[in-house]
């Protein structure tokens, strides 16, 4: 199998630095899980067109780490959380590792990328996720926690957020990577927005993180 660029120990040193951000630690197995995890990326969903070719020179901070801070949202772990758009497994493969007890859904509209991310469940040991061929537009409420990735712009996933979220839930967003400044965003009815910086120095560079909770 075909390595990362860049070794575990520093990739991991990495994940363990974000995940102690977000407020979390790793549990036992979670690194073994995640050495698997950025090892299958390259070998596979690379070749397979899963992420783009350039993406193994920074697989461990700009992906898997940073999906690991995406736990910012939550003190203690949801009892399940729904990843919107998560591709080959990021961010759901990460948080299903950091929170074990947590029913992880991967949602995406693609067969072929949905094939890749059971495949990688498989071969990190991640019991708890499930992976479902779907569109975004076609869930329904309520659903406890969301995750997003990449996926819509800020604007958008607002709307689908104040849609979805049951009461008391909560959604993070990735966005803005490398970025700052204010940022210029009006949350709907029924939802209360903060956001949280990952600073440079966790990783390689500022991503900022949209927190939604609907009220």
């Amino acid at each position: 199998m075909k390595h990362p660029t860049g070794d575990d120990h520093t990739g991991l040193a990495l994940c363990r630095r974000a995940a102690a951000w977000a407020g979390h630690s790793l549990p036992s197995g979670a690194e073994d899980g995640l050495r698997r995890f950025a090892h299958w990326l390259v070998a596979e969903a690379v070749p397979a067109g899963g992420l783009g070719p350039a993406e193994g020179d920074r697989l461990w901070g700009r992906h898997l780490a940073e999906s690991l801070a995406m736990a910012v949202g939550w003190s203690d772990p949801p009892p399940a959380l729904t990843d919107l758009g998560g591709g080959v497994g990021l961010p759901a493969i990460p948080l299903a590792l950091l929170f074990p007890v947590t029913r992880v859904t991967l949602i995406d509209r693609s067969g072929r990328r949905c094939r890749l991310a059971r495949r990688a469940g498989r071969v990190v040991g991640a019991a708890n996720l499930e992976v479902v061929q779907a569109r975004i537009e076609d869930l329904e409420p309520p659903l406890p926690a969301l995750t997003w990735r990449a996926v819509l712009s800020p604007e958008a996933a607002l709307g689908q957020a104040a849609r979805l979220l049951g009461p008391s839930g909560r959604s993070v967003l990735a966005f803005d990577r490398g970025r700052t400044g204010p940022i210029d965003l009006t949350a709907p009815p029924g939802l209360q927005l903060t956001t949280a910086e990952l600073p440079t120095g966790v990783l390689d560079g500022p991503v900022r993180f949209l927190i939604m909770t609907a009220t």
